[in-house]
């Protein structure tokens, strides 16, 4: 396990990268961390995430366990697409101002053809939010986008 620079295990560029560090991962799950600050993507006038946004920060960690073993293979990060989310449910309306969002992904599913599924959740203090996610990361994400139009 290298832990590296968020930017370098996620397809995702500036503002859309969500998560602030990769605090460790093996071979079936990440954990991963963002400070909500206020004037961050999302972060309403009050300095709070809304608890919707929860949903990307999973898939953000999802996408860095998948990048992390990418860049361990010697490979280039590859793009994903988040299909579904199934029980996204959050005890609160929103992540507050100044909280530490801890995000974990775990796998409970692998298909060899690129299809995914992971158990995912956020704490920040009391706060707990929980979903399931189906993801997809096809070998060869160019010809699938071209194949689509």
């Amino acid at each position: 396990m290298m832990l590296r620079p968020i930017a370098e295990v996620l397809p995702h560029a500036g503002a859309m990268i969500l998560l602030d560090r990769v605090e460790r991962y093996d071979a079936e799950s990440i954990i991963c961390v963002r400070r909500i600050v206020p004037g961050a993507l999302f972060v309403d006038a009050d300095g709070n995430l809304p608890a919707w946004a929860g949903i990307e920060l999973m898939a953000q960690a999802v996408a860095a366990w998948s990048g992390c073993h990418a860049r361990d293979a010697g490979q280039p990060v590859r793009l994903g697409f988040l299909l579904g989310t199934r029980q996204y449910q959050c005890n609160a309306p929103a992540f507050p101002a100044g909280s530490e969002l801890r995000i974990e992904a775990t796998r409970t599913f692998h298909g060899e053809e690129g299809m995914g599924a992971f158990a995912c959740r956020i704490e920040a203090g009391d706060i707990r939010a929980e979903a399931r996610l189906t993801v997809f990361s096809p070998p060869d994400p160019a010809t699938f986008l071209a194949s689509l139009v």
